[in-house]
C-alpha cells in the first residue's frame, strides 16, 4: 500500500483526504492511502523518519516552513514562497513545493488578475495571492484593517522586491472607493459559521466586475452572493482547494485529469460542506 497523507496542527475536519481519494480513483490508483497525521510544532524537527515512510504529503498550517529543514531539495515554487505545502518522496529524496499559487491561478484562470485587482488581507494566503497577482501584471491594491496597516506595507515592499515593475498601493478597506476588475477576499471575513459578515460595503461590490473569495465554507459567501445577484462572475475556495490537491497528483505521479473530472470533485466538496454545516 502507498500512503499518503497530510500533516499539520491540530488537525480537525478536512476535506482533504476526500479530494485525494476521488483523485486517486480518477487515475485508477487502488493501492493507495490518504491519511491525516497530527503532529505537533515541537515534535515536526524530529519527523524526517516518519515523512520518509509516505510516497507524498501535504503540509498545512503550522508546518508550511517548519518541514524546509526536512527536505532535501525545494523547486521553485517553494523557494518563491519560502513554503512548503506538497512534498514528493523521490527515492528517498524529499522535494518540497508549494502548490497553494498553482490552486489560486487555475481558479482564477477566467477572472480578470493582470487588471485593476483590489485584494482584502495581507495574510499567509493574502501574501501569495498578492505576489502572485503582481507576477501576472495586475496593478493591485491592499486593502485592510489599520491595525494591519503595517504588514501590508511590509508585503508591499516584498512584492515590489520580487516583481520588478508592479504597482502596488496599501489603503483602509473603509477607504476604498476606486472600481476595479477584480475583488479578491483573502481575509476569513464570513467563514461559517459568521456566514452574515462581508468584508467590504455593497456598494464597493457593485464597482467590482468579478469576485474571488479563498473561503470555501459556506460554499457561497455572503460576498460571492451579493456580486452573483448583480450579474458578476464570483468564484469560491473550493476550486483552490481541489486544484492545490490536483497538483499534488500532478507532482507525485503524473496523474492527469479532466477539466469535467475537477469541476465535479468541486461540486463534491460544496455539497460536502453543506452536509457538514446542517
Amino acid at each position: 500500500m502507498n500512503k499518503y497523507a497530510l500533516i499539520g496542527h491540530p488537525l480537525g475536519h478536512s476535506m482533504s483526504p476526500l479530494i485525494h481519494e476521488k483523485l486517486f480513483a480518477l487515475s485508477g490508483i487502488s493501492d493507495s492511502s490518504y491519511e491525516l497525521i497530527d503532529i505537533a510544532p515541537e515534535d515536526i524537527a524530529s519527523s524526517r523518519e516518519l515523512l520518509l515512510g509516505l510516497c507524498g504529503l501535504n503540509v498545512t498550517i503550522p508546518h508550511k516552513q517548519a518541514v524546509i529543514q526536512l527536505v532535501d531539495e525545494l523547486a521553485e515554487s517553494a523557494e518563491m514562497y519560502d513554503s512548503v505545502n506538497c512534498i514528493k518522496n523521490d527515492g528517498g529524496r524529499l522535494i518540497g513545493y508549494n502548490t497553494d499559487c498553482d490552486g489560486f491561478l487555475r481558479s482564477a484562470e477566467k477572472l480578470p488578475l493582470s487588471e485593476r485587482v483590489v485584494m482584502t488581507g495581507c495574510g499567509g494566503v493574502g501574501r501569495m495571492i498578492g505576489i502572485e497577482t503582481a507576477r501576472h501584471g495586475g496593478k493591485l491594491t491592499i486593502a485592510v484593517i489599520p491595525s494591519d496597516l503595517e504588514n501590508a506595507s511590509k508585503l508591499k515592499g516584498e512584492i515590489e522586491e520580487k516583481c520588478s515593475g508592479a504597482e502596488v498601493t496599501v489603503t483602509e478597506i473603509s477607504k476604498l472607493c476606486d472600481s476595479y476588475d477584480l475583488l479578491i477576499n483573502a481575509t476569513p471575513v464570513g467563514m461559517y459559521p459568521k456566514v452574515e459578515n462581508c468584508v467590504v460595503s455593497d456598494e464597493m461590490i457593485e464597482k467590482c466586475g468579478a469576485v474571488f473569495d479563498v473561503i470555501y465554507n459556506p460554499k457561497e459567501t455572503l460576498l460571492m452572493r451579493k456580486a452573483r445577484a448583480l450579474g458578476k462572475t464570483a468564484v469560491g475556495g473550493a476550486s483552490m482547494l481541489v486544484y492545490q490537491a490536483v497538483k499534488a497528483h500532478e507532482i507525485w505521479y503524473g496523474g492527469e485529469f479532466s477539466t469535467d473530472d475537477i469541476a465535479k470533485i468541486i461540486g463534491d466538496v460544496e455539497d460536502a460542506v453543506d452536509a457538514m454545516n446542517k
